[in-house]
């Protein structure tokens, strides 16, 4: 059974059950997890997957002057079994181009994890590129251990490349979820062959298909039955929800619909103004963060499924998002934007609609195209149900890991 400390940002969260999943499916197959964790928890509620985990959870001091016993105790306990010259040159190299507070937080909770290390852990892996792998890096400096990671959107759009080519040196292999973020990690490496394209995938067990009742005449014409619109995901900028509801409010007045958001996020009371101020709040039905029961359930209710993601201001995006493959998983017709790996999981006019990210007007056209056409919604909500069995399985996603982590014995 190979013992693995696996590092997250923060553990539980709801946004991140292909996380979840992924852990859970490892430890199925045989993998004793340890979930390091470098925040405690702010959700207030869990998936049923996150009950199934088996997984102790060691929680790192999420600010160093909360626990300075704790770090000071980590700190000689290393010094007296570890030699540190390896970690304080990196450390000291990082500092000069990096000088944020979040770096030397970073070392102290390497150093912490050095020390609280359970027995036995054989290889390290971290969940992120950025803050998880640079905490797991310094740990295995000192403890001598091999690291791999898992890349997605964020942690690699925003991070410096020197960052990411030193930790791509290092690290024995890392997986990513899209062909885009593959191509630009490989152009990274010293060694290309240490990148891996993973795709998350579906656990079907999870989200099984139930056949729906079709809706195909539900076109939007009558204000008692209006077509029923779903979105999921946390308000962020690169979700695009301003563009959503700038989009929502160029259609018709005669064309009756619905818009429910699961989700929470930072920027939320401003959306809820824009939708006030765009005069379509009436239509829209915010309802916060849920977990996963209720939003399979929402999917199952829904006639079509919008994700307007797009690239911001400081280069983050999304990767492959799972809701689009949580949402086709039950057929609801899904609608997003060509962007990093939707065009991956979405043949435009075959499995959904794709349209130009940031562009409100294409956006708006392909809204009432679709509410319209109840036909071509269930069309290709049924097309994207088979394609996502045939292609994102999440078995092929573990068989890959599994395969990746043996070849480091």
């Amino acid at each position: 059974m190979k013992k693995i400390a696996l590092v997250l940002k923060g553990y539980p969260r709801l946004s991140e059950t292909f996380i979840a999943q992924e852990i859970r499916a490892l430890e199925l197959r045989g993998f004793d997890i340890t979930l390091v964790s470098l925040r405690h928890p702010t959700d207030t509620s869990t998936h049923p997957i996150h009950q199934q985990i088996k997984a102790d959870v060691l929680y790192l001091p999420e600010y160093l002057h909360d626990e300075p016993l704790r770090v000071l105790k980590a700190f000689i306990h290393v010094v007296k079994r570890h030699s540190l010259t390896k970690v304080i040159k990196q450390f000291f190299q990082d500092i000069k181009r990096d000088t944020s507070r979040g770096r030397v937080r970073r070392f102290g909770q390497g150093i912490v994890l050095a020390a609280e290390m359970p027995v036995g852990i054989e290889q390290m892996y971290a969940h992120f590129l950025h803050t998880p792998a640079s905490v797991t890096r310094y740990a295995a400096l000192i403890n001598d251990l091999p690291w791999s990671c898992s890349a997605h959107a964020k942690d690699i759009w925003t991070s410096e490349k020197w960052d990411l080519a030193e930790k791509l040196a290092e690290l024995q292999w890392l997986s990513t979820c899209t062909a885009a973020n593959h191509q630009y990690l490989q152009s990274l490496a010293k060694d290309p062959s240490k990148v891996h394209l993973v795709y998350h995938g579906l656990d079907f067990t999870r989200f099984q298909h139930v056949e729906r009742i079709s809706r195909a005449h539900v076109n939007g014409s009558s204000a008692d039955n209006p077509v029923k619109i779903i979105s999921v995901g946390r308000a962020v900028p690169k979700k695009g929800y301003d563009d959503l509801l700038n989009a929502l409010a160029k259609l018709p007045k005669d064309l009756h619909w619905q818009l429910i958001h699961i989700g929470g996020g930072g920027i939320l009371k401003n959306l809820l103004q824009q939708a006030k101020e765009l005069g379509i709040d009436k239509h829209i039905e915010w309802q916060g963060a849920k977990p996963q029961l209720a939003v399979l359930e929402a999917y199952r209710e829904s006639d079509l499924f919008v994700l307007a993601s797009k690239i911001v201001e400081d280069g983050d995006r999304d990767g492959m998002p799972n809701v689009l493959m949580e949402a086709q998983s039950q057929s609801v017709c899904c609608l997003a934007t060509d962007i990093s790996g939707i065009p991956e999981l979405i043949d435009n006019g075959e499995n959904g609609v794709l349209v130009a990210s940031n562009n409100v007007q294409q956006l708006a056209s392909a809204l009432e195209d679709l509410l319209r056409d109840g036909d071509k919604r269930e069309r290709l909500g049924i097309e994207g149900q088979k394609q996502l069995h045939r292609r994102f399985d999440v078995k092929i996603g573990i068989d890959q890991l599994e395969t990746l982590f043996d070849n480091l014995d």
